[in-house]
């Protein structure tokens, strides 16, 4: 499916706004605070139903404005779909109405009829260069998209972690904490086993796929089991912090960038522009996983992605995402001349 047009009421700093796009490229170009980003936002938030970088949902909203719309028309060879997503904001409440084809819909039905989008924007640069639990973020959010059983163990492991800990801050006797905890040891070994299988199997997937043109990538999956056996280990430890200090809350991925068979830490010793490179490297994984998952292409989103790249690894980016309709934000006006396919160019 491929998005055609897509229309903006009170969305972000757009008051009322109409945009269309090519099947192939579209580029988004103008001078930073022009609303190029809020553009892909909106695209992200019709086919996803949630924003990326609100804290609250209200922000997606203009200024002062109770009530917004986000419309888009999609197509392919046999079908036309319309997505609409209504957003009202009334006496502290804030709602959002989803509907298909004019239909109302709850998400959880909205999410299946919409096109999925693989979004690409700075922020994400993190996964790389930030914490360990950004990087466990990125990858439960990106498995629960195509796996529902994951996203519910997922939710149960920190729910039961949460009462776990809970006991461990209040234990008074041993032979009551050992009692108390004999449920949720049990409970939890068998949510974290099928974790750490899931993350484990992406990152094979990942290895799978490591070459970029010239250049080479592999993730190393730094896994901390919990297991009944390492929970008796380490139990002393917990009485005097109080927590639990296993499992895959604990996890971490190391990214590396491979040169003549040596694996070379990108978080630690990794360019601005590797880094950049590290993440594309991903989310061009995250569409090759989207197709072989769903067997549709995704629409591609590209965020400002270009700074900090010298001319020949944007000319890359650029031929690597050619069988796919993509729409990029640039301030660059060298941007629009590097590709040679068919292109909209969107001036704000």
């Amino acid at each position: 499916m491929l998005l055609q047009k897509i229309s903006l009421i009170n969305f972000r700093n757009f008051d009322q706004k109409e945009f269309n796009f090519s099947p192939f490229l579209t580029v988004v170009f103008g001078e930073n605070s022009r609303g190029k980003t809020n553009l892909l936002e909106a695209i992200f938030c019709l086919t996803h139903g949630v924003g990326f970088r609100e804290t609250r949902e209200e922000e997606l909203l203009t200024i002062n404005k109770t009530r917004a719309k986000i419309t888009g028309s999609f197509f392919d060879d046999q079908t036309k779909i319309e997505l609409q997503i209504n957003f009202n904001k009334k006496d502290g409440l804030f709602e959002k109405k989803y509907l298909v084809n004019k239909t109302t819909k709850k998400l959880t039905q909205y999410r299946p009829e919409t096109v999925n989008t693989i979004l690409f924007s700075p922020q994400q640069l993190e996964i790389v260069t930030g914490s360990p639990d950004g990087r466990r973020q990125y990858f439960d959010k990106l498995i629960s998209f195509y796996d529902v059983e994951y996203k519910k163990r997922v939710n149960n492991y920190e729910n039961a972690l949460r009462k776990r800990n809970k006991i461990l801050e209040s234990y008074r006797d041993d032979k009551q904490l050992k009692e108390e905890l004999f449920f949720w040891d049990d409970y939890l070994e068998k949510q974290a086993g099928y974790i750490s299988q899931k993350r484990g199997n992406y990152i094979d997937f990942l290895n799978h796929y490591q070459k970029i043109d010239d250049k080479k990538f592999s993730i190393k999956y730094l896994m901390n089991p919990l297991t009944k056996t390492r929970l008796e280990e380490f139990l002393e430890r917990e009485k005097r912090y109080r927590k639990t200090l296993i499992g895959p809350q604990k996890d971490d991925f190391q990214i590396n960038i491979v040169e003549n068979n040596f694996q070379r830490n990108l978080h630690l010793f990794g360019s601005r522009s590797e880094h950049r490179l590290g993440i594309f490297w991903l989310k061009l994984n995250e569409i090759r996983y989207c197709e072989e998952k769903i067997k549709k292409k995704p629409i591609v989103l590209l965020d400002d992605i270009f700074s900090e790249l010298d001319l020949k690894n944007k000319k890359l980016i650029l031929d690597l995402i050619k069988k796919y309709q993509t729409i990029l934000t640039t301030a660059e006006p060298e941007v629009i001349k590097l590709s040679d396919i068919s292109k909209t160019v969107i001036k704000l």
